[in-house]
């Protein structure tokens, strides 16, 4: 049982989180523009279609884990699997299609000081502090992000229609201080609901701001989702190295 002690506290493995609500809004964006964001990775972009990238943009608030109550805004790209063979656009739109992949956390803004050295010590999760508003009329959330003084950003999620139904929980992939980090973990959803767009992006300034901008952001989301209450819980971090090194056009 891996134990880590963070600001004086002891955390066992795994990391549970017993009540979580989130807010997801999925864009298909140019595969090449994905691949130059994530380059330092060593990872592949999965494309769903050739020439095509998914990123997803996701709220999430804790309000029951071990790791305490708090906000977090993710930045994630849909990746292949780093020990991927070299594929066709078919094979690897297959992937996409049965869930052969991962999710890269790109950015990952927190606003408490114990998650945030947490993650970052336990998973290489690439947690960075900032000021989360929030507000909740019933039929949408809206989250301001506000870093350095700057708003990043603004996203209104309207909440799903439909019974959305979640697939597997990808593993996720995280890249910081130079290693590539895969880490497995297992959910429990209620009440998932869905919808075809249903999101409004403003970006602001800043790191994150330009580099949504650099993927042709703000656009029409592909799809929403809502989940009213989720249960998680986070295993241990393995260094990886992939394959290969996909190459990165200009």
């Amino acid at each position: 049982m891996e134990k880590f002690t963070i600001q004086d506290r002891v955390i066992t493995l795994p990391v549970e989180v017993r009540r979580s609500r989130n807010w997801l809004a999925t864009y298909t964006v140019d595969a090449a523009a994905a691949q130059r964001l994530i380059a330092p990775t060593g990872l592949e972009v999965a494309q769903p279609r050739s020439g095509r990238a998914l990123v997803a943009l996701a709220y999430i608030r804790y309000d029951d884990s071990d790791l305490d109550t708090y906000n977090e805004f993710a930045v994630t790209v849909i990746v292949r699997n780093h020990d991927a063979p070299p594929a066709t656009p078919r094979e690897m739109g297959a992937e996409v299609r049965k869930q052969r992949c991962g999710v890269l956390i790109h950015q990952l803004p927190v606003d408490q000081s114990f998650t945030l050295e947490a993650g970052r010590t336990i998973w290489g999760y690439p947690k960075t502090m900032a000021h989360f508003g929030v507000t909740d009329d019933g039929r949408h959330v809206t989250v301001e992000l506000r870093q350095n003084d700057a708003m990043a950003l603004r996203i209104r999620f309207s909440n799903g229609r439909l019974p959305w139904i979640r697939g597997q929980a990808l593993p996720t992939y995280t890249f910081l201080d130079d290693a590539l980090r895969l880490t497995r973990w297992e959910t429990r959803s209620e009440r998932p609901r869905g919808r075809l767009g249903g999101a409004e992006l403003t970006l602001g300034d800043g790191v994150i701001a330009d580099e949504l901008r650099s993927l042709g952001l703000p656009k029409r989301a592909l799809m929403t989702a809502h989940t009213p209450q989720m249960a998680s819980r986070f295993g241990a971090a393995e260094v990886v190295t992939p394959a290969r090194r996909p190459a990165v056009q200009a």
